[in-house]
Parts: C-alpha cells; structure tokens; sequence
C-alpha cells in the first residue's frame, strides 16, 4: 500500500502533559448521517493510550505547507508527546483535543466504538465540532511528500 498516494493528516488526543498525536494517513469520513469519522491507530503508539483514557480525538487534515507538522507527529528526531505540539498555534473546539489552529480541516470526534485487530484500533468518532478553511493538502506517497492542489 506504500505506492497508494494519501491525505496526511495529524491525529490528536489528550489534554495537558498528557497530549500527544500520530501523524496517518487513514483518517475517513465514515458516515455523513449521523457524522462519523473512522481513524487506525497503532496499539503500541503513544496516541492510542490518549485517546482510550480520553474519549477524544481529532483530525487535523494538513496543508502542503505543513510538512514540519507531519514530521513532528510522525516522531521524527526522536519527539514525543506534548514536544511534538511546538512549533505550531494550537486551540480546543468541543471534546478537548488538540485543534491546529491553521489546518484545512479539523474535525472534533468524541470515541464511538473501537475494534481492537491484529496490531490496530479502528477508531469510530461522533463528529463534534469541525472548522474549515482554504488551501492545497498535504499528500504522502511511496515515502515522499507531495501537493494535491485544491479541487
């Protein structure tokens, strides 16, 4: 699946010190009635404790400005946790996580349901709060960073 192309987005949970995130490239919309997003997370990430204890999180698409954010979340250089937030404006909508501020979308998700498989959670999110704005997405493909100009 490396040679399929994707959307980067950052996945956030946790409030505090105990914020964290995971840079991915399966974030879905699900469902549009009622809104649902559907996230895999790693089990053994730090994201996927965040957001069992938290019931949150959210889906921060990124801009094809935003590489540096990506890399960050992705634990490049060896940066964990709340570390991986620096850098960038950050604020809360509805459940709590982590919202970048300059996102072209982010959607606030509180946990639905999770199905626990082989090494991941699939992660289901009622859809709480979502904010917009214009721009190119950031895509990631055969281990390079790319640009899918806006449609």
């Amino acid at each position: 699946m490396r040679r399929s192309a994707g959307g980067v987005s950052v996945i956030t949970a946790g409030i505090g010190e105990d914020r964290t995130g995971a840079t991915v490239t399966t974030a879905i919309s699900f469902s549009v009635e009622p809104e649902t997003m559907l996230v895999s997370i790693n089990l053994s990430s730090s994201t996927w404790p965040a957001i069992r204890h938290y019931g949150h999180f959210c889906v921060n698409v990124l801009s094809d400005e935003q590489q540096a954010v990506a890399d960050r979340f992705a634990g490049r250089g060896g940066i964990k946790g709340p570390a991986r937030y620096l850098g960038s404006s950050w604020s809360r909508l509805v459940t709590g996580a982590g919202v970048l501020d300059d996102a072209l979308a982010s959607v606030d998700c509180e946990v639905e349901e999770v199905i626990e498989r082989h090494s991941h959670a699939l992660i289901f999110g009622a859809v709480r709060a979502v904010r917009l704005r214009d721009g190119a997405a950031l895509a990631y493909g055969n281990g390079r960073y790319g640009s899918l100009n806006a449609l």
